[in-house]
């Protein structure tokens, strides 16, 4: 159970975000409201009021983000500017509601059950959706430059950095920094051993959460080190993707080693265009995932087997998923359009005992689950959408005309959708990057986005800069 400290390291935030947006430039004081509260926060905690959705490491940063810029006279635009974009965001937001009012009938059970949605679970629904969306039209705004693509990066280095020293120290001592600091152990402890040691997991949800983590931390330090935001500094990034590299290997995720070899070598070496191209690829293969799983085109034989070859543990793992997926898609089939609701209506039970029988734990499985189809392409279709876009325009009007920095975002993007596969690891850092990449992609190239004209705050109400 959750200490004193986690209520108050949760309930204090917005003030720390309050002085972040004092004492730094707009850009970074977003950035670091939200990925700091990522880092530092902990996981699971939350606070329960009525008609609300739960207060969270990810709802509080992502209200005080967004409410902050308000109050110093900001002006952030609601919806996206392109039509489809727009569309997205507003199914995004509306098919919740149509879930709820879809749902009014109750599960039974042999022993209970749970209960039908009623109208007042709109009012939860809509504001859970709009706090998720709210670091997507904070990157969008803030984020959309050439600047901002390199802010982003130089902050996930800046992060694997300061999580390296206490990700070290629960490799050698074991993951205890959350039970010491905030009194309680986020998850299954056994999980966090393998290969006859510990996999940290810090403040974060799960050792997989972490090595995802690592992954971008490393990607962005390769892109630097490429393209140094100042000259003469790319022996740092050289020396810190090293150290993430070590990182990685002592997370013991296979997923996250892989990604890190496809795209080190893009981020690396690859040219505009390649770069733009893949991460579009990524995006679409995880938007199509559904339908080709439906339809029986994922060799899901052939990758049991594959994993079997490398280790048993690890296909038993990947066969209960796949395993589940089926059940769960089966089940979302029944009510495809606007979904099963929130509460754990989308989940699978004992018919008799009420006990659930069901894991999900990709994002794509929860959400289609939830919301529905509807509910998936609004998803799923806004975080692809800046990648199809600017791979387009990479295409039509030279990767040159977009900047160096974007690339490595999009890639981590793209790979970011792929995890969304097996596991559930969207946060609001990876919307953070996709309200940047598209408002990137909705620029125009000879002049400035017309985002960049809306009303700056009056001087007296403007952030000082100390960096």
């Amino acid at each position: 159970m959750p200490n004193t400290i986690a209520y108050l390291a949760l309930l204090l935030w917005p003030g720390v975000a309050f002085l972040l947006h004092r004492l730094l430039p707009p850009e970074r004081a977003v950035i670091w409201s939200i990925l700091g509260a990522y880092l530092v926060l902990p996981p699971v905690a939350n606070i329960d009021l009525p008609l609300f959705p739960r207060l969270d490491k990810v709802s509080i940063p992502s209200a005080a983000a967004f409410l902050i810029p308000l109050m110093l006279g900001y002006r952030i635009p609601p919806l996206p500017r392109g039509p489809l974009a727009r569309l997205l965001a507003l199914m995004f937001l509306l098919t919740p509601v149509a879930s709820v009012l879809t749902n009014g009938d109750p599960i039974r059970f042999a022993r209970g059950g749970l209960p039908g949605l009623r109208a007042h679970d709109t009012i939860g629904t809509i504001i859970a959706q709009m706090l998720a969306l709210a670091p997507f039209l904070l990157g969008r705004r803030f984020l959309a430059t050439a600047a901002g693509a390199r802010e982003l990066l130089v902050a996930l280095v800046v992060a694997g950095l300061l999580y390296s020293l206490p990700m070290l120290f629960e490799v050698r001592m074991s993951p205890q920094l959350n039970i010491w600091i905030y009194g309680f152990f986020q998850h299954d402890f056994a999980q966090m051993m393998r290969g006859g040691g510990f996999r940290p997991i810090v403040f974060l949800y799960h050792g997989l959460w972490v090595a995802f983590l690592t992954f971008m931390t490393l990607t962005a330090a390769v892109a630097l080190w490429r393209s140094p935001p100042r000259p003469g500094t790319g022996g740092r990034y050289l020396a810190a993707s090293g150290l993430f590299a070590v990182l990685l290997v002592l997370c013991k995720s296979a997923a996250a080693l892989v990604y890190a070899g496809a795209a080190l070598p893009l981020a690396r070496f690859a040219g505009a265009r390649t770069r733009f191209l893949c991460a579009a690829l990524l995006g679409l293969i995880a938007v199509s995932y559904p339908l080709l799983r439906g339809a029986e085109l994922v060799p899901v034989d052939a990758i049991v087997a594959r994993a079997e070859a490398v280790n048993a543990e690890r296909a038993q793992s990947v066969a209960f998923r796949f395993a589940n997926e089926e059940s769960l898609l089966a089940h979302a089939r029944e009510r495809p359009w606007f979904g099963w609701g929130p509460w754990g209506r989308n989940q699978l039970y004992d018919v008799y005992s009420g006990e659930m029988t069901s894991v999900s734990d990709g994002r794509w499985i929860i959400v289609i689950g939830m919301f529905g189809w509807s509910g998936y392409l609004a998803e799923f279709g806004l975080l692809a959408l800046p990648l199809v876009m600017l791979a387009r325009r990479a295409l039509g009007q030279g990767g040159a005309a977009i900047p160096e920095h974007a690339g490595p975002l999009a890639l981590i993007l793209g790979f970011n959708m792929i995890d969304m596969l097996p596991n559930a690891t969207l946060i609001p850092f990876t919307w953070l990057i996709a309200g940047a990449l598209l408002g990137l992609a909705e620029a125009r190239e000879t002049a400035p986005d017309a985002r960049g004209a809306e009303a700056e705050p009056p001087a007296a109400a403007r952030p000082r800069t100390i960096l």
